[in-house]
């Protein structure tokens, strides 16, 4: 069984963005050693764009994750962006009911049925697992689905914002820490497990 992982930017108060899921005031953060952290260990969670600024060279391999699942206002940052395909080293999922036929051959559009798409894709052979990318709302239909939190927390407050996981009323979950790492930089990274029953 593969994992689904929420690799996910946040602030102190636990908000993934503004009210309207701008993330900038996490930018001034992203600095030499943590992103020599990304490129390290999850170099497939920085999209094409941010490769070419950064200076990927061909073949970087992928470490953790082989497919990424978003919702449709965080494909359509790629999109501004003039990426259709924004994540084209893995395997790209967008949850949307507004796109009607995909902007790239390497880009399924999930229109109904989320979470048995999921499953499946859980269920397949294979290392390396699945990156939850956001945003709140797939985040939030997935949310019992979801085995890792990987928490890059950044050391904002925002006060007000898009949550974690959006458009859920009442939900407890148990996770464990795996692992925490602080940079320099005030950012810390948190690694959790979710805590399954005895059988």
């Amino acid at each position: 069984m593969r994992k689904l992982t929420y690799f996910v930017a946040v602030s102190i108060d636990g908000f993934i963005g503004d009210p309207t899921g701008d993330a900038n005031s996490f930018m001034p953060f992203v600095d030499e050693e943590f992103l020599g952290f990304l490129k390290t260990e999850y170099p497939e969670t920085v999209s094409a764009t941010g490769r070419k600024i950064l200076g990927f060279g061909d073949g970087v391999p992928n470490e953790k994750f082989d497919t990424v699942i978003q919702g449709r206002g965080s494909y359509q940052l790629g999109l501004d962006e003039g990426e259709p395909s924004p994540y084209g080293h893995l395997r790209e999922y967008v949850a949307s009911h507004s796109i009607g036929e995909s902007p790239s051959p390497n880009v399924e559009i999930i229109t109904d049925d989320l979470l048995g798409k999921v499953r499946a894709l859980k269920a397949e052979d294979g290392e390396l697992g699945i990156w939850l990318c956001g945003g709140a709302q797939v985040a939030g239909q997935l949310i019992d689905e979801v085995d890792e939190l990987v928490l890059k927390t950044y050391p904002v407050l925002l006060g007000s914002g898009m949550p974690m996981f959006g458009g859920v009323e009442s939900a407890v979950s148990e996770f464990e820490l795996a692992s925490s790492r602080i940079f320099g930089n005030g950012v810390v990274v948190r690694t959790y497990s979710r805590k399954r029953g005895k059988d």
